[in-house]
Order: structure tokens, then sequence, then C-alpha cells
């Protein structure tokens, strides 16, 4: 449409032509921002002849929010070293006591350092007193929970779930959803794919994955191109494996790399797109973080060792 074509449905009421002045305010249509009515009586009258322009205008404005890259990851930075928070989850903690999560080398700077001054064990970041149990770290949790923090939410639903519970599993995940936690989204896209808690619903499982991946959820983003793929629009496929890659996302990678070899993506394309993963990978690495990792990954063999 037209910059001199939308002013003028912008101007006067799309129905019944009469022009916005002081004494009628018109009002944009709600879904795609068009065209504008005097009143409901207009904009119901007009609904047969605007329905089809206003339905490809908001899958257009659908698409822009789906397919622009989001900053980071879902997960966003370290509270406490402010870098970005690796997607291998195993690499970070969460806090119960806050809901923070802490990268792994934070989380091992401060408990080095509290062994080594014989201090009291405490969050890294807000300094609560670490769990004792994990009756305590459960408490901690509900009080995260009753006080409306959707990760902390994210959890419980995640623990009922993992308990055969997916009914009030469903309840949580909705709950942190309807707050912004792309992980719910993810979630609960999953459950319904599966039908566990809910009914099968295919439109459902769509909507949480795209609201997911628009919230930075690499995950469902590298899923959402594996969908496209599957039903032949290789573009919009391997713009989702790009946004993916371009997080750090490695199986999205493979995906372009895939793509490239069967001569869907060129060679400079892709070459962006390596770079644009090493870059996010590279920006998650700190010599904090992979001593933490080192130092884990020994005491890990130790105690296999141990076990033998």
């Amino acid at each position: 449409m037209s910059t001199d074509t939308e002013g003028r449905n912008k101007a006067c009421c799309a129905a019944c032509g009469i022009a916005g002045v002081d004494d009628i305010k018109l009002k944009d249509c709600s879904a795609c921002k068009l065209v504008r009515y005097c009143g409901v009586k207009c904009q119901r009258e007009h609904r047969a002849q605007h329905k089809k322009e206003c339905k490809k205008r908001m899958t257009e404005l659908r698409d822009e929010m789906l397919f622009k890259p989001p900053e980071s990851t879902n997960l966003g930075d370290c509270p406490i070293c402010c870098l970005p928070l690796p997607i291998d989850h195993t690499k970070s903690t969460i806090m119960s006591c806050c809901s923070k999560i802490v990268c792994i080398g934070c989380d091992y700077a401060n408990t080095r350092r509290e062994l080594e001054e014989k201090l009291d064990q405490k969050c890294p970041f807000c300094r609560h007193p670490s769990p004792k149990s994990e009756e305590e770290w459960d408490r901690n949790l509900l009080k995260r929970v009753e006080a409306n923090d959707p990760l902390a939410m994210r959890q419980l639903g995640g623990r009922r779930r993992n308990e055969g519970d997916n009914d009030i599993a469903v309840e949580y995940f909705k709950k942190a959803a309807e707050l912004g936690n792309a992980d719910a989204h993810f979630d609960l896209s999953l459950l319904f794919e599966k039908g566990e808690g809910v009914e099968k619903d295919k439109k459902k499982e769509l909507h949480h994955l795209e609201q997911a991946a628009i919230g930075g959820h690499t995950y469902a983003r590298h899923n959402l191109g594996c969908l496209e793929g599957k039903s032949g629009r290789m573009d919009r496929a391997v713009t989702h494996w790009i946004i993916a890659a371009n997080l750090g996302y490695d199986k999205s990678l493979e995906s372009l790399k895939k793509s490239y070899r069967v001569g869907l993506f060129s060679n400079k394309d892709l070459a962006a797109a390596l770079r644009g993963h090493q870059a996010a990978a590279d920006a998650t690495k700190s010599p904090q973080r992979e001593e933490a990792f080192a130092a884990r990954q020994e005491a890990e063999a130790a105690k296999a060792a141990r076990s033998n």
C-alpha cells in the first residue's frame, strides 16, 4: 500500500468515509493498523471487505516480529561478570534464593573464595545463605513463585512435569509464559505437540514455538527452521537457522552447512554465519569460566575413578 493511499485511509473512516475531525475520533483497526473507523458499527460492516487485506497485513507484521534477530539469547548475561550466558545449561547455575542464573565461572570463583577463607556458603549474587538441603532449596523456590517470578514458575513446572503431574506443570508454564519466559513457551510447545496435560494442538504448538524464538530461545528457533524445511519453505528455514547460528547454536550451523552442500545457501552467506556463530561462542568465554569447567571435569574424572 502506498504512503498516499495509507494516509487517506487513516484520515477517514474506511466504512462510511467520514473524516476524523475534532468531534470525531477515529480508531485504528486493532489487528493490522492499516485503516481507521469512526465506531464499532462501521468496523463490523466493513469487516467482510477488509478481512483479506487485514489478514495479509497481520501475517506480514507477525513475520517482521518473528524474523527480527534478537540481541541475545533468552538467557541473557551473567548478573555478576556481565558476559553472555552459554547456551549449554550445564555451564550455569540457577540460584533458588533469587532465581538468578549465574555462570559456572562466577559460581566456582565464589565457592573457592569461601573455602579458602573458611566462610559460610552464600549465593554469589544476593548473598543469601546457600540452602543446606533439597527441602530448603524447594522452600526458596516456592517463595520466588509466590513473588510471581517467571523463572521460578518455569522451574517448578518442570519439576511437576518430571513427577508426571502434567496438569499442574501446564498451569505453571502458562503463568511463566504470560510473564515472558521463553523457556516456558518452549515447554508448552512440546506439551501441545505430544498432548501431555493438554490436547494436541498444532496451532498452539507453533504459537508457543514462535513466541519462544522471538524471545531468543535458540532450540525453538532451530526447531522452527526444521518445521519450515519439512514444509518445503527452505528460504524461511534458512533464515531461522541463520538467526540461531548467530546466537551460537551449533545444530543450526550444521543445518546451514548441509543447505550449502545441496546448493540452498551461498558460500558468502555461510562464511557470514560461521563468523557470527564464532563471535557468539567467543563472547561466552572467559579464563574464569574455562578454569571452572576444567575443575569440574577433573572432579568428575576423579569421582569416576573412585567408583571403578
